[in-house]
């Protein structure tokens, strides 16, 4: 871009010089009556208005970052062994450190993606209590389907008030069920069927029923009565436990 501008600016002063033009049109350079210096005062001249007076930011960061790129490789093929060591780690982090912020970014999409897409909770953020008052409401107005939603948004929150999942923005209720069976083993059946249901009603375009709204309540009433299962006792057979003693003696 740099390039492209000074050459028309060299273009531009020649062009516009005193007797310039026959001479450039006869192909012949001898006896233009314009110098070196002229040529270079015109030059900075035309580079000076407006139209090359702000480098786009995009041709100004890849400039700085190929100018950095080629300063380490200097480094790294004159500066002998040691400091061709120091260009390569510098060149490797930076190249991580960029492979870290996309993977960062595209899990921050996703999961902005998977909470309008698929995730419990709306826009507003409600307590247990509250999601569960409302609940109460819908269905007392019949209105089964959303009872059902709010039914379970109101087990998902209660767990994260309690601690037993983790406050994670966007989470399914496949998620969700998963999470918390660990906590809650002897409920997983359960909260699977939970997470099915409101998927059901919520995207599968099915309708919420009394039946389903009922099962949700007394799943919500019972895991809040529930005690979570010790970490150590949740974590499976196995896994960390200490190998058996070999019982034949040598």
């Amino acid at each position: 871009m740099a390039a492209l501008a000074a050459t028309s600016a060299w273009s531009s002063a020649w062009s516009s010089a005193p007797g310039a033009g026959p001479w450039l049109a006869s192909g012949s350079w001898l006896g233009s009556p314009i110098g070196r210096d002229e040529a270079g005062r015109q030059a900075v001249q035309e580079l000076a208005k407006p139209a090359y007076e702000k480098e786009p930011w995009i041709d100004a960061i890849y400039r700085r970052i190929m100018q950095f790129l080629g300063d380490l490789l200097d480094a790294a093929t004159g500066g002998g062994s040691a400091g061709g060591v120091i260009a390569a780690v510098v060149i490797v982090a930076i190249v991580l450190g960029v492979i870290l912020l996309i993977s960062w970014q595209l899990r921050k999409t996703a999961r902005k993606g998977a909470g309008a897409a698929g995730g419990l909770f709306g826009e507003r953020a409600m307590s247990a209590a509250e999601h569960r008052e409302l609940a109460q409401q819908l269905a007392a107005e019949g209105q089964w389907t959303q009872a059902v939603q709010e039914r379970l948004r109101a087990i998902a929150r209660d767990l994260e008030e309690r601690a037993l999942v983790d406050g994670m923005p966007g989470r399914t209720a496949d998620e969700l069920a998963a999470e918390a069976a660990v906590s809650m083993p002897g409920f997983a059946a359960e909260l699977g069927a939970a997470a099915r249901s409101f998927d059901d009603v919520t995207y599968g375009g099915v309708a919420g029923t009394r039946e389903a709204y009922e099962a949700m309540s007394s799943l919500d009433e019972r895991l809040r009565q529930a005690k979570p299962v010790p970490l150590a006792a949740a974590v499976p057979a196995g896994v960390g436990a200490a190998p058996a003693p070999d019982g034949g003696g040598s």
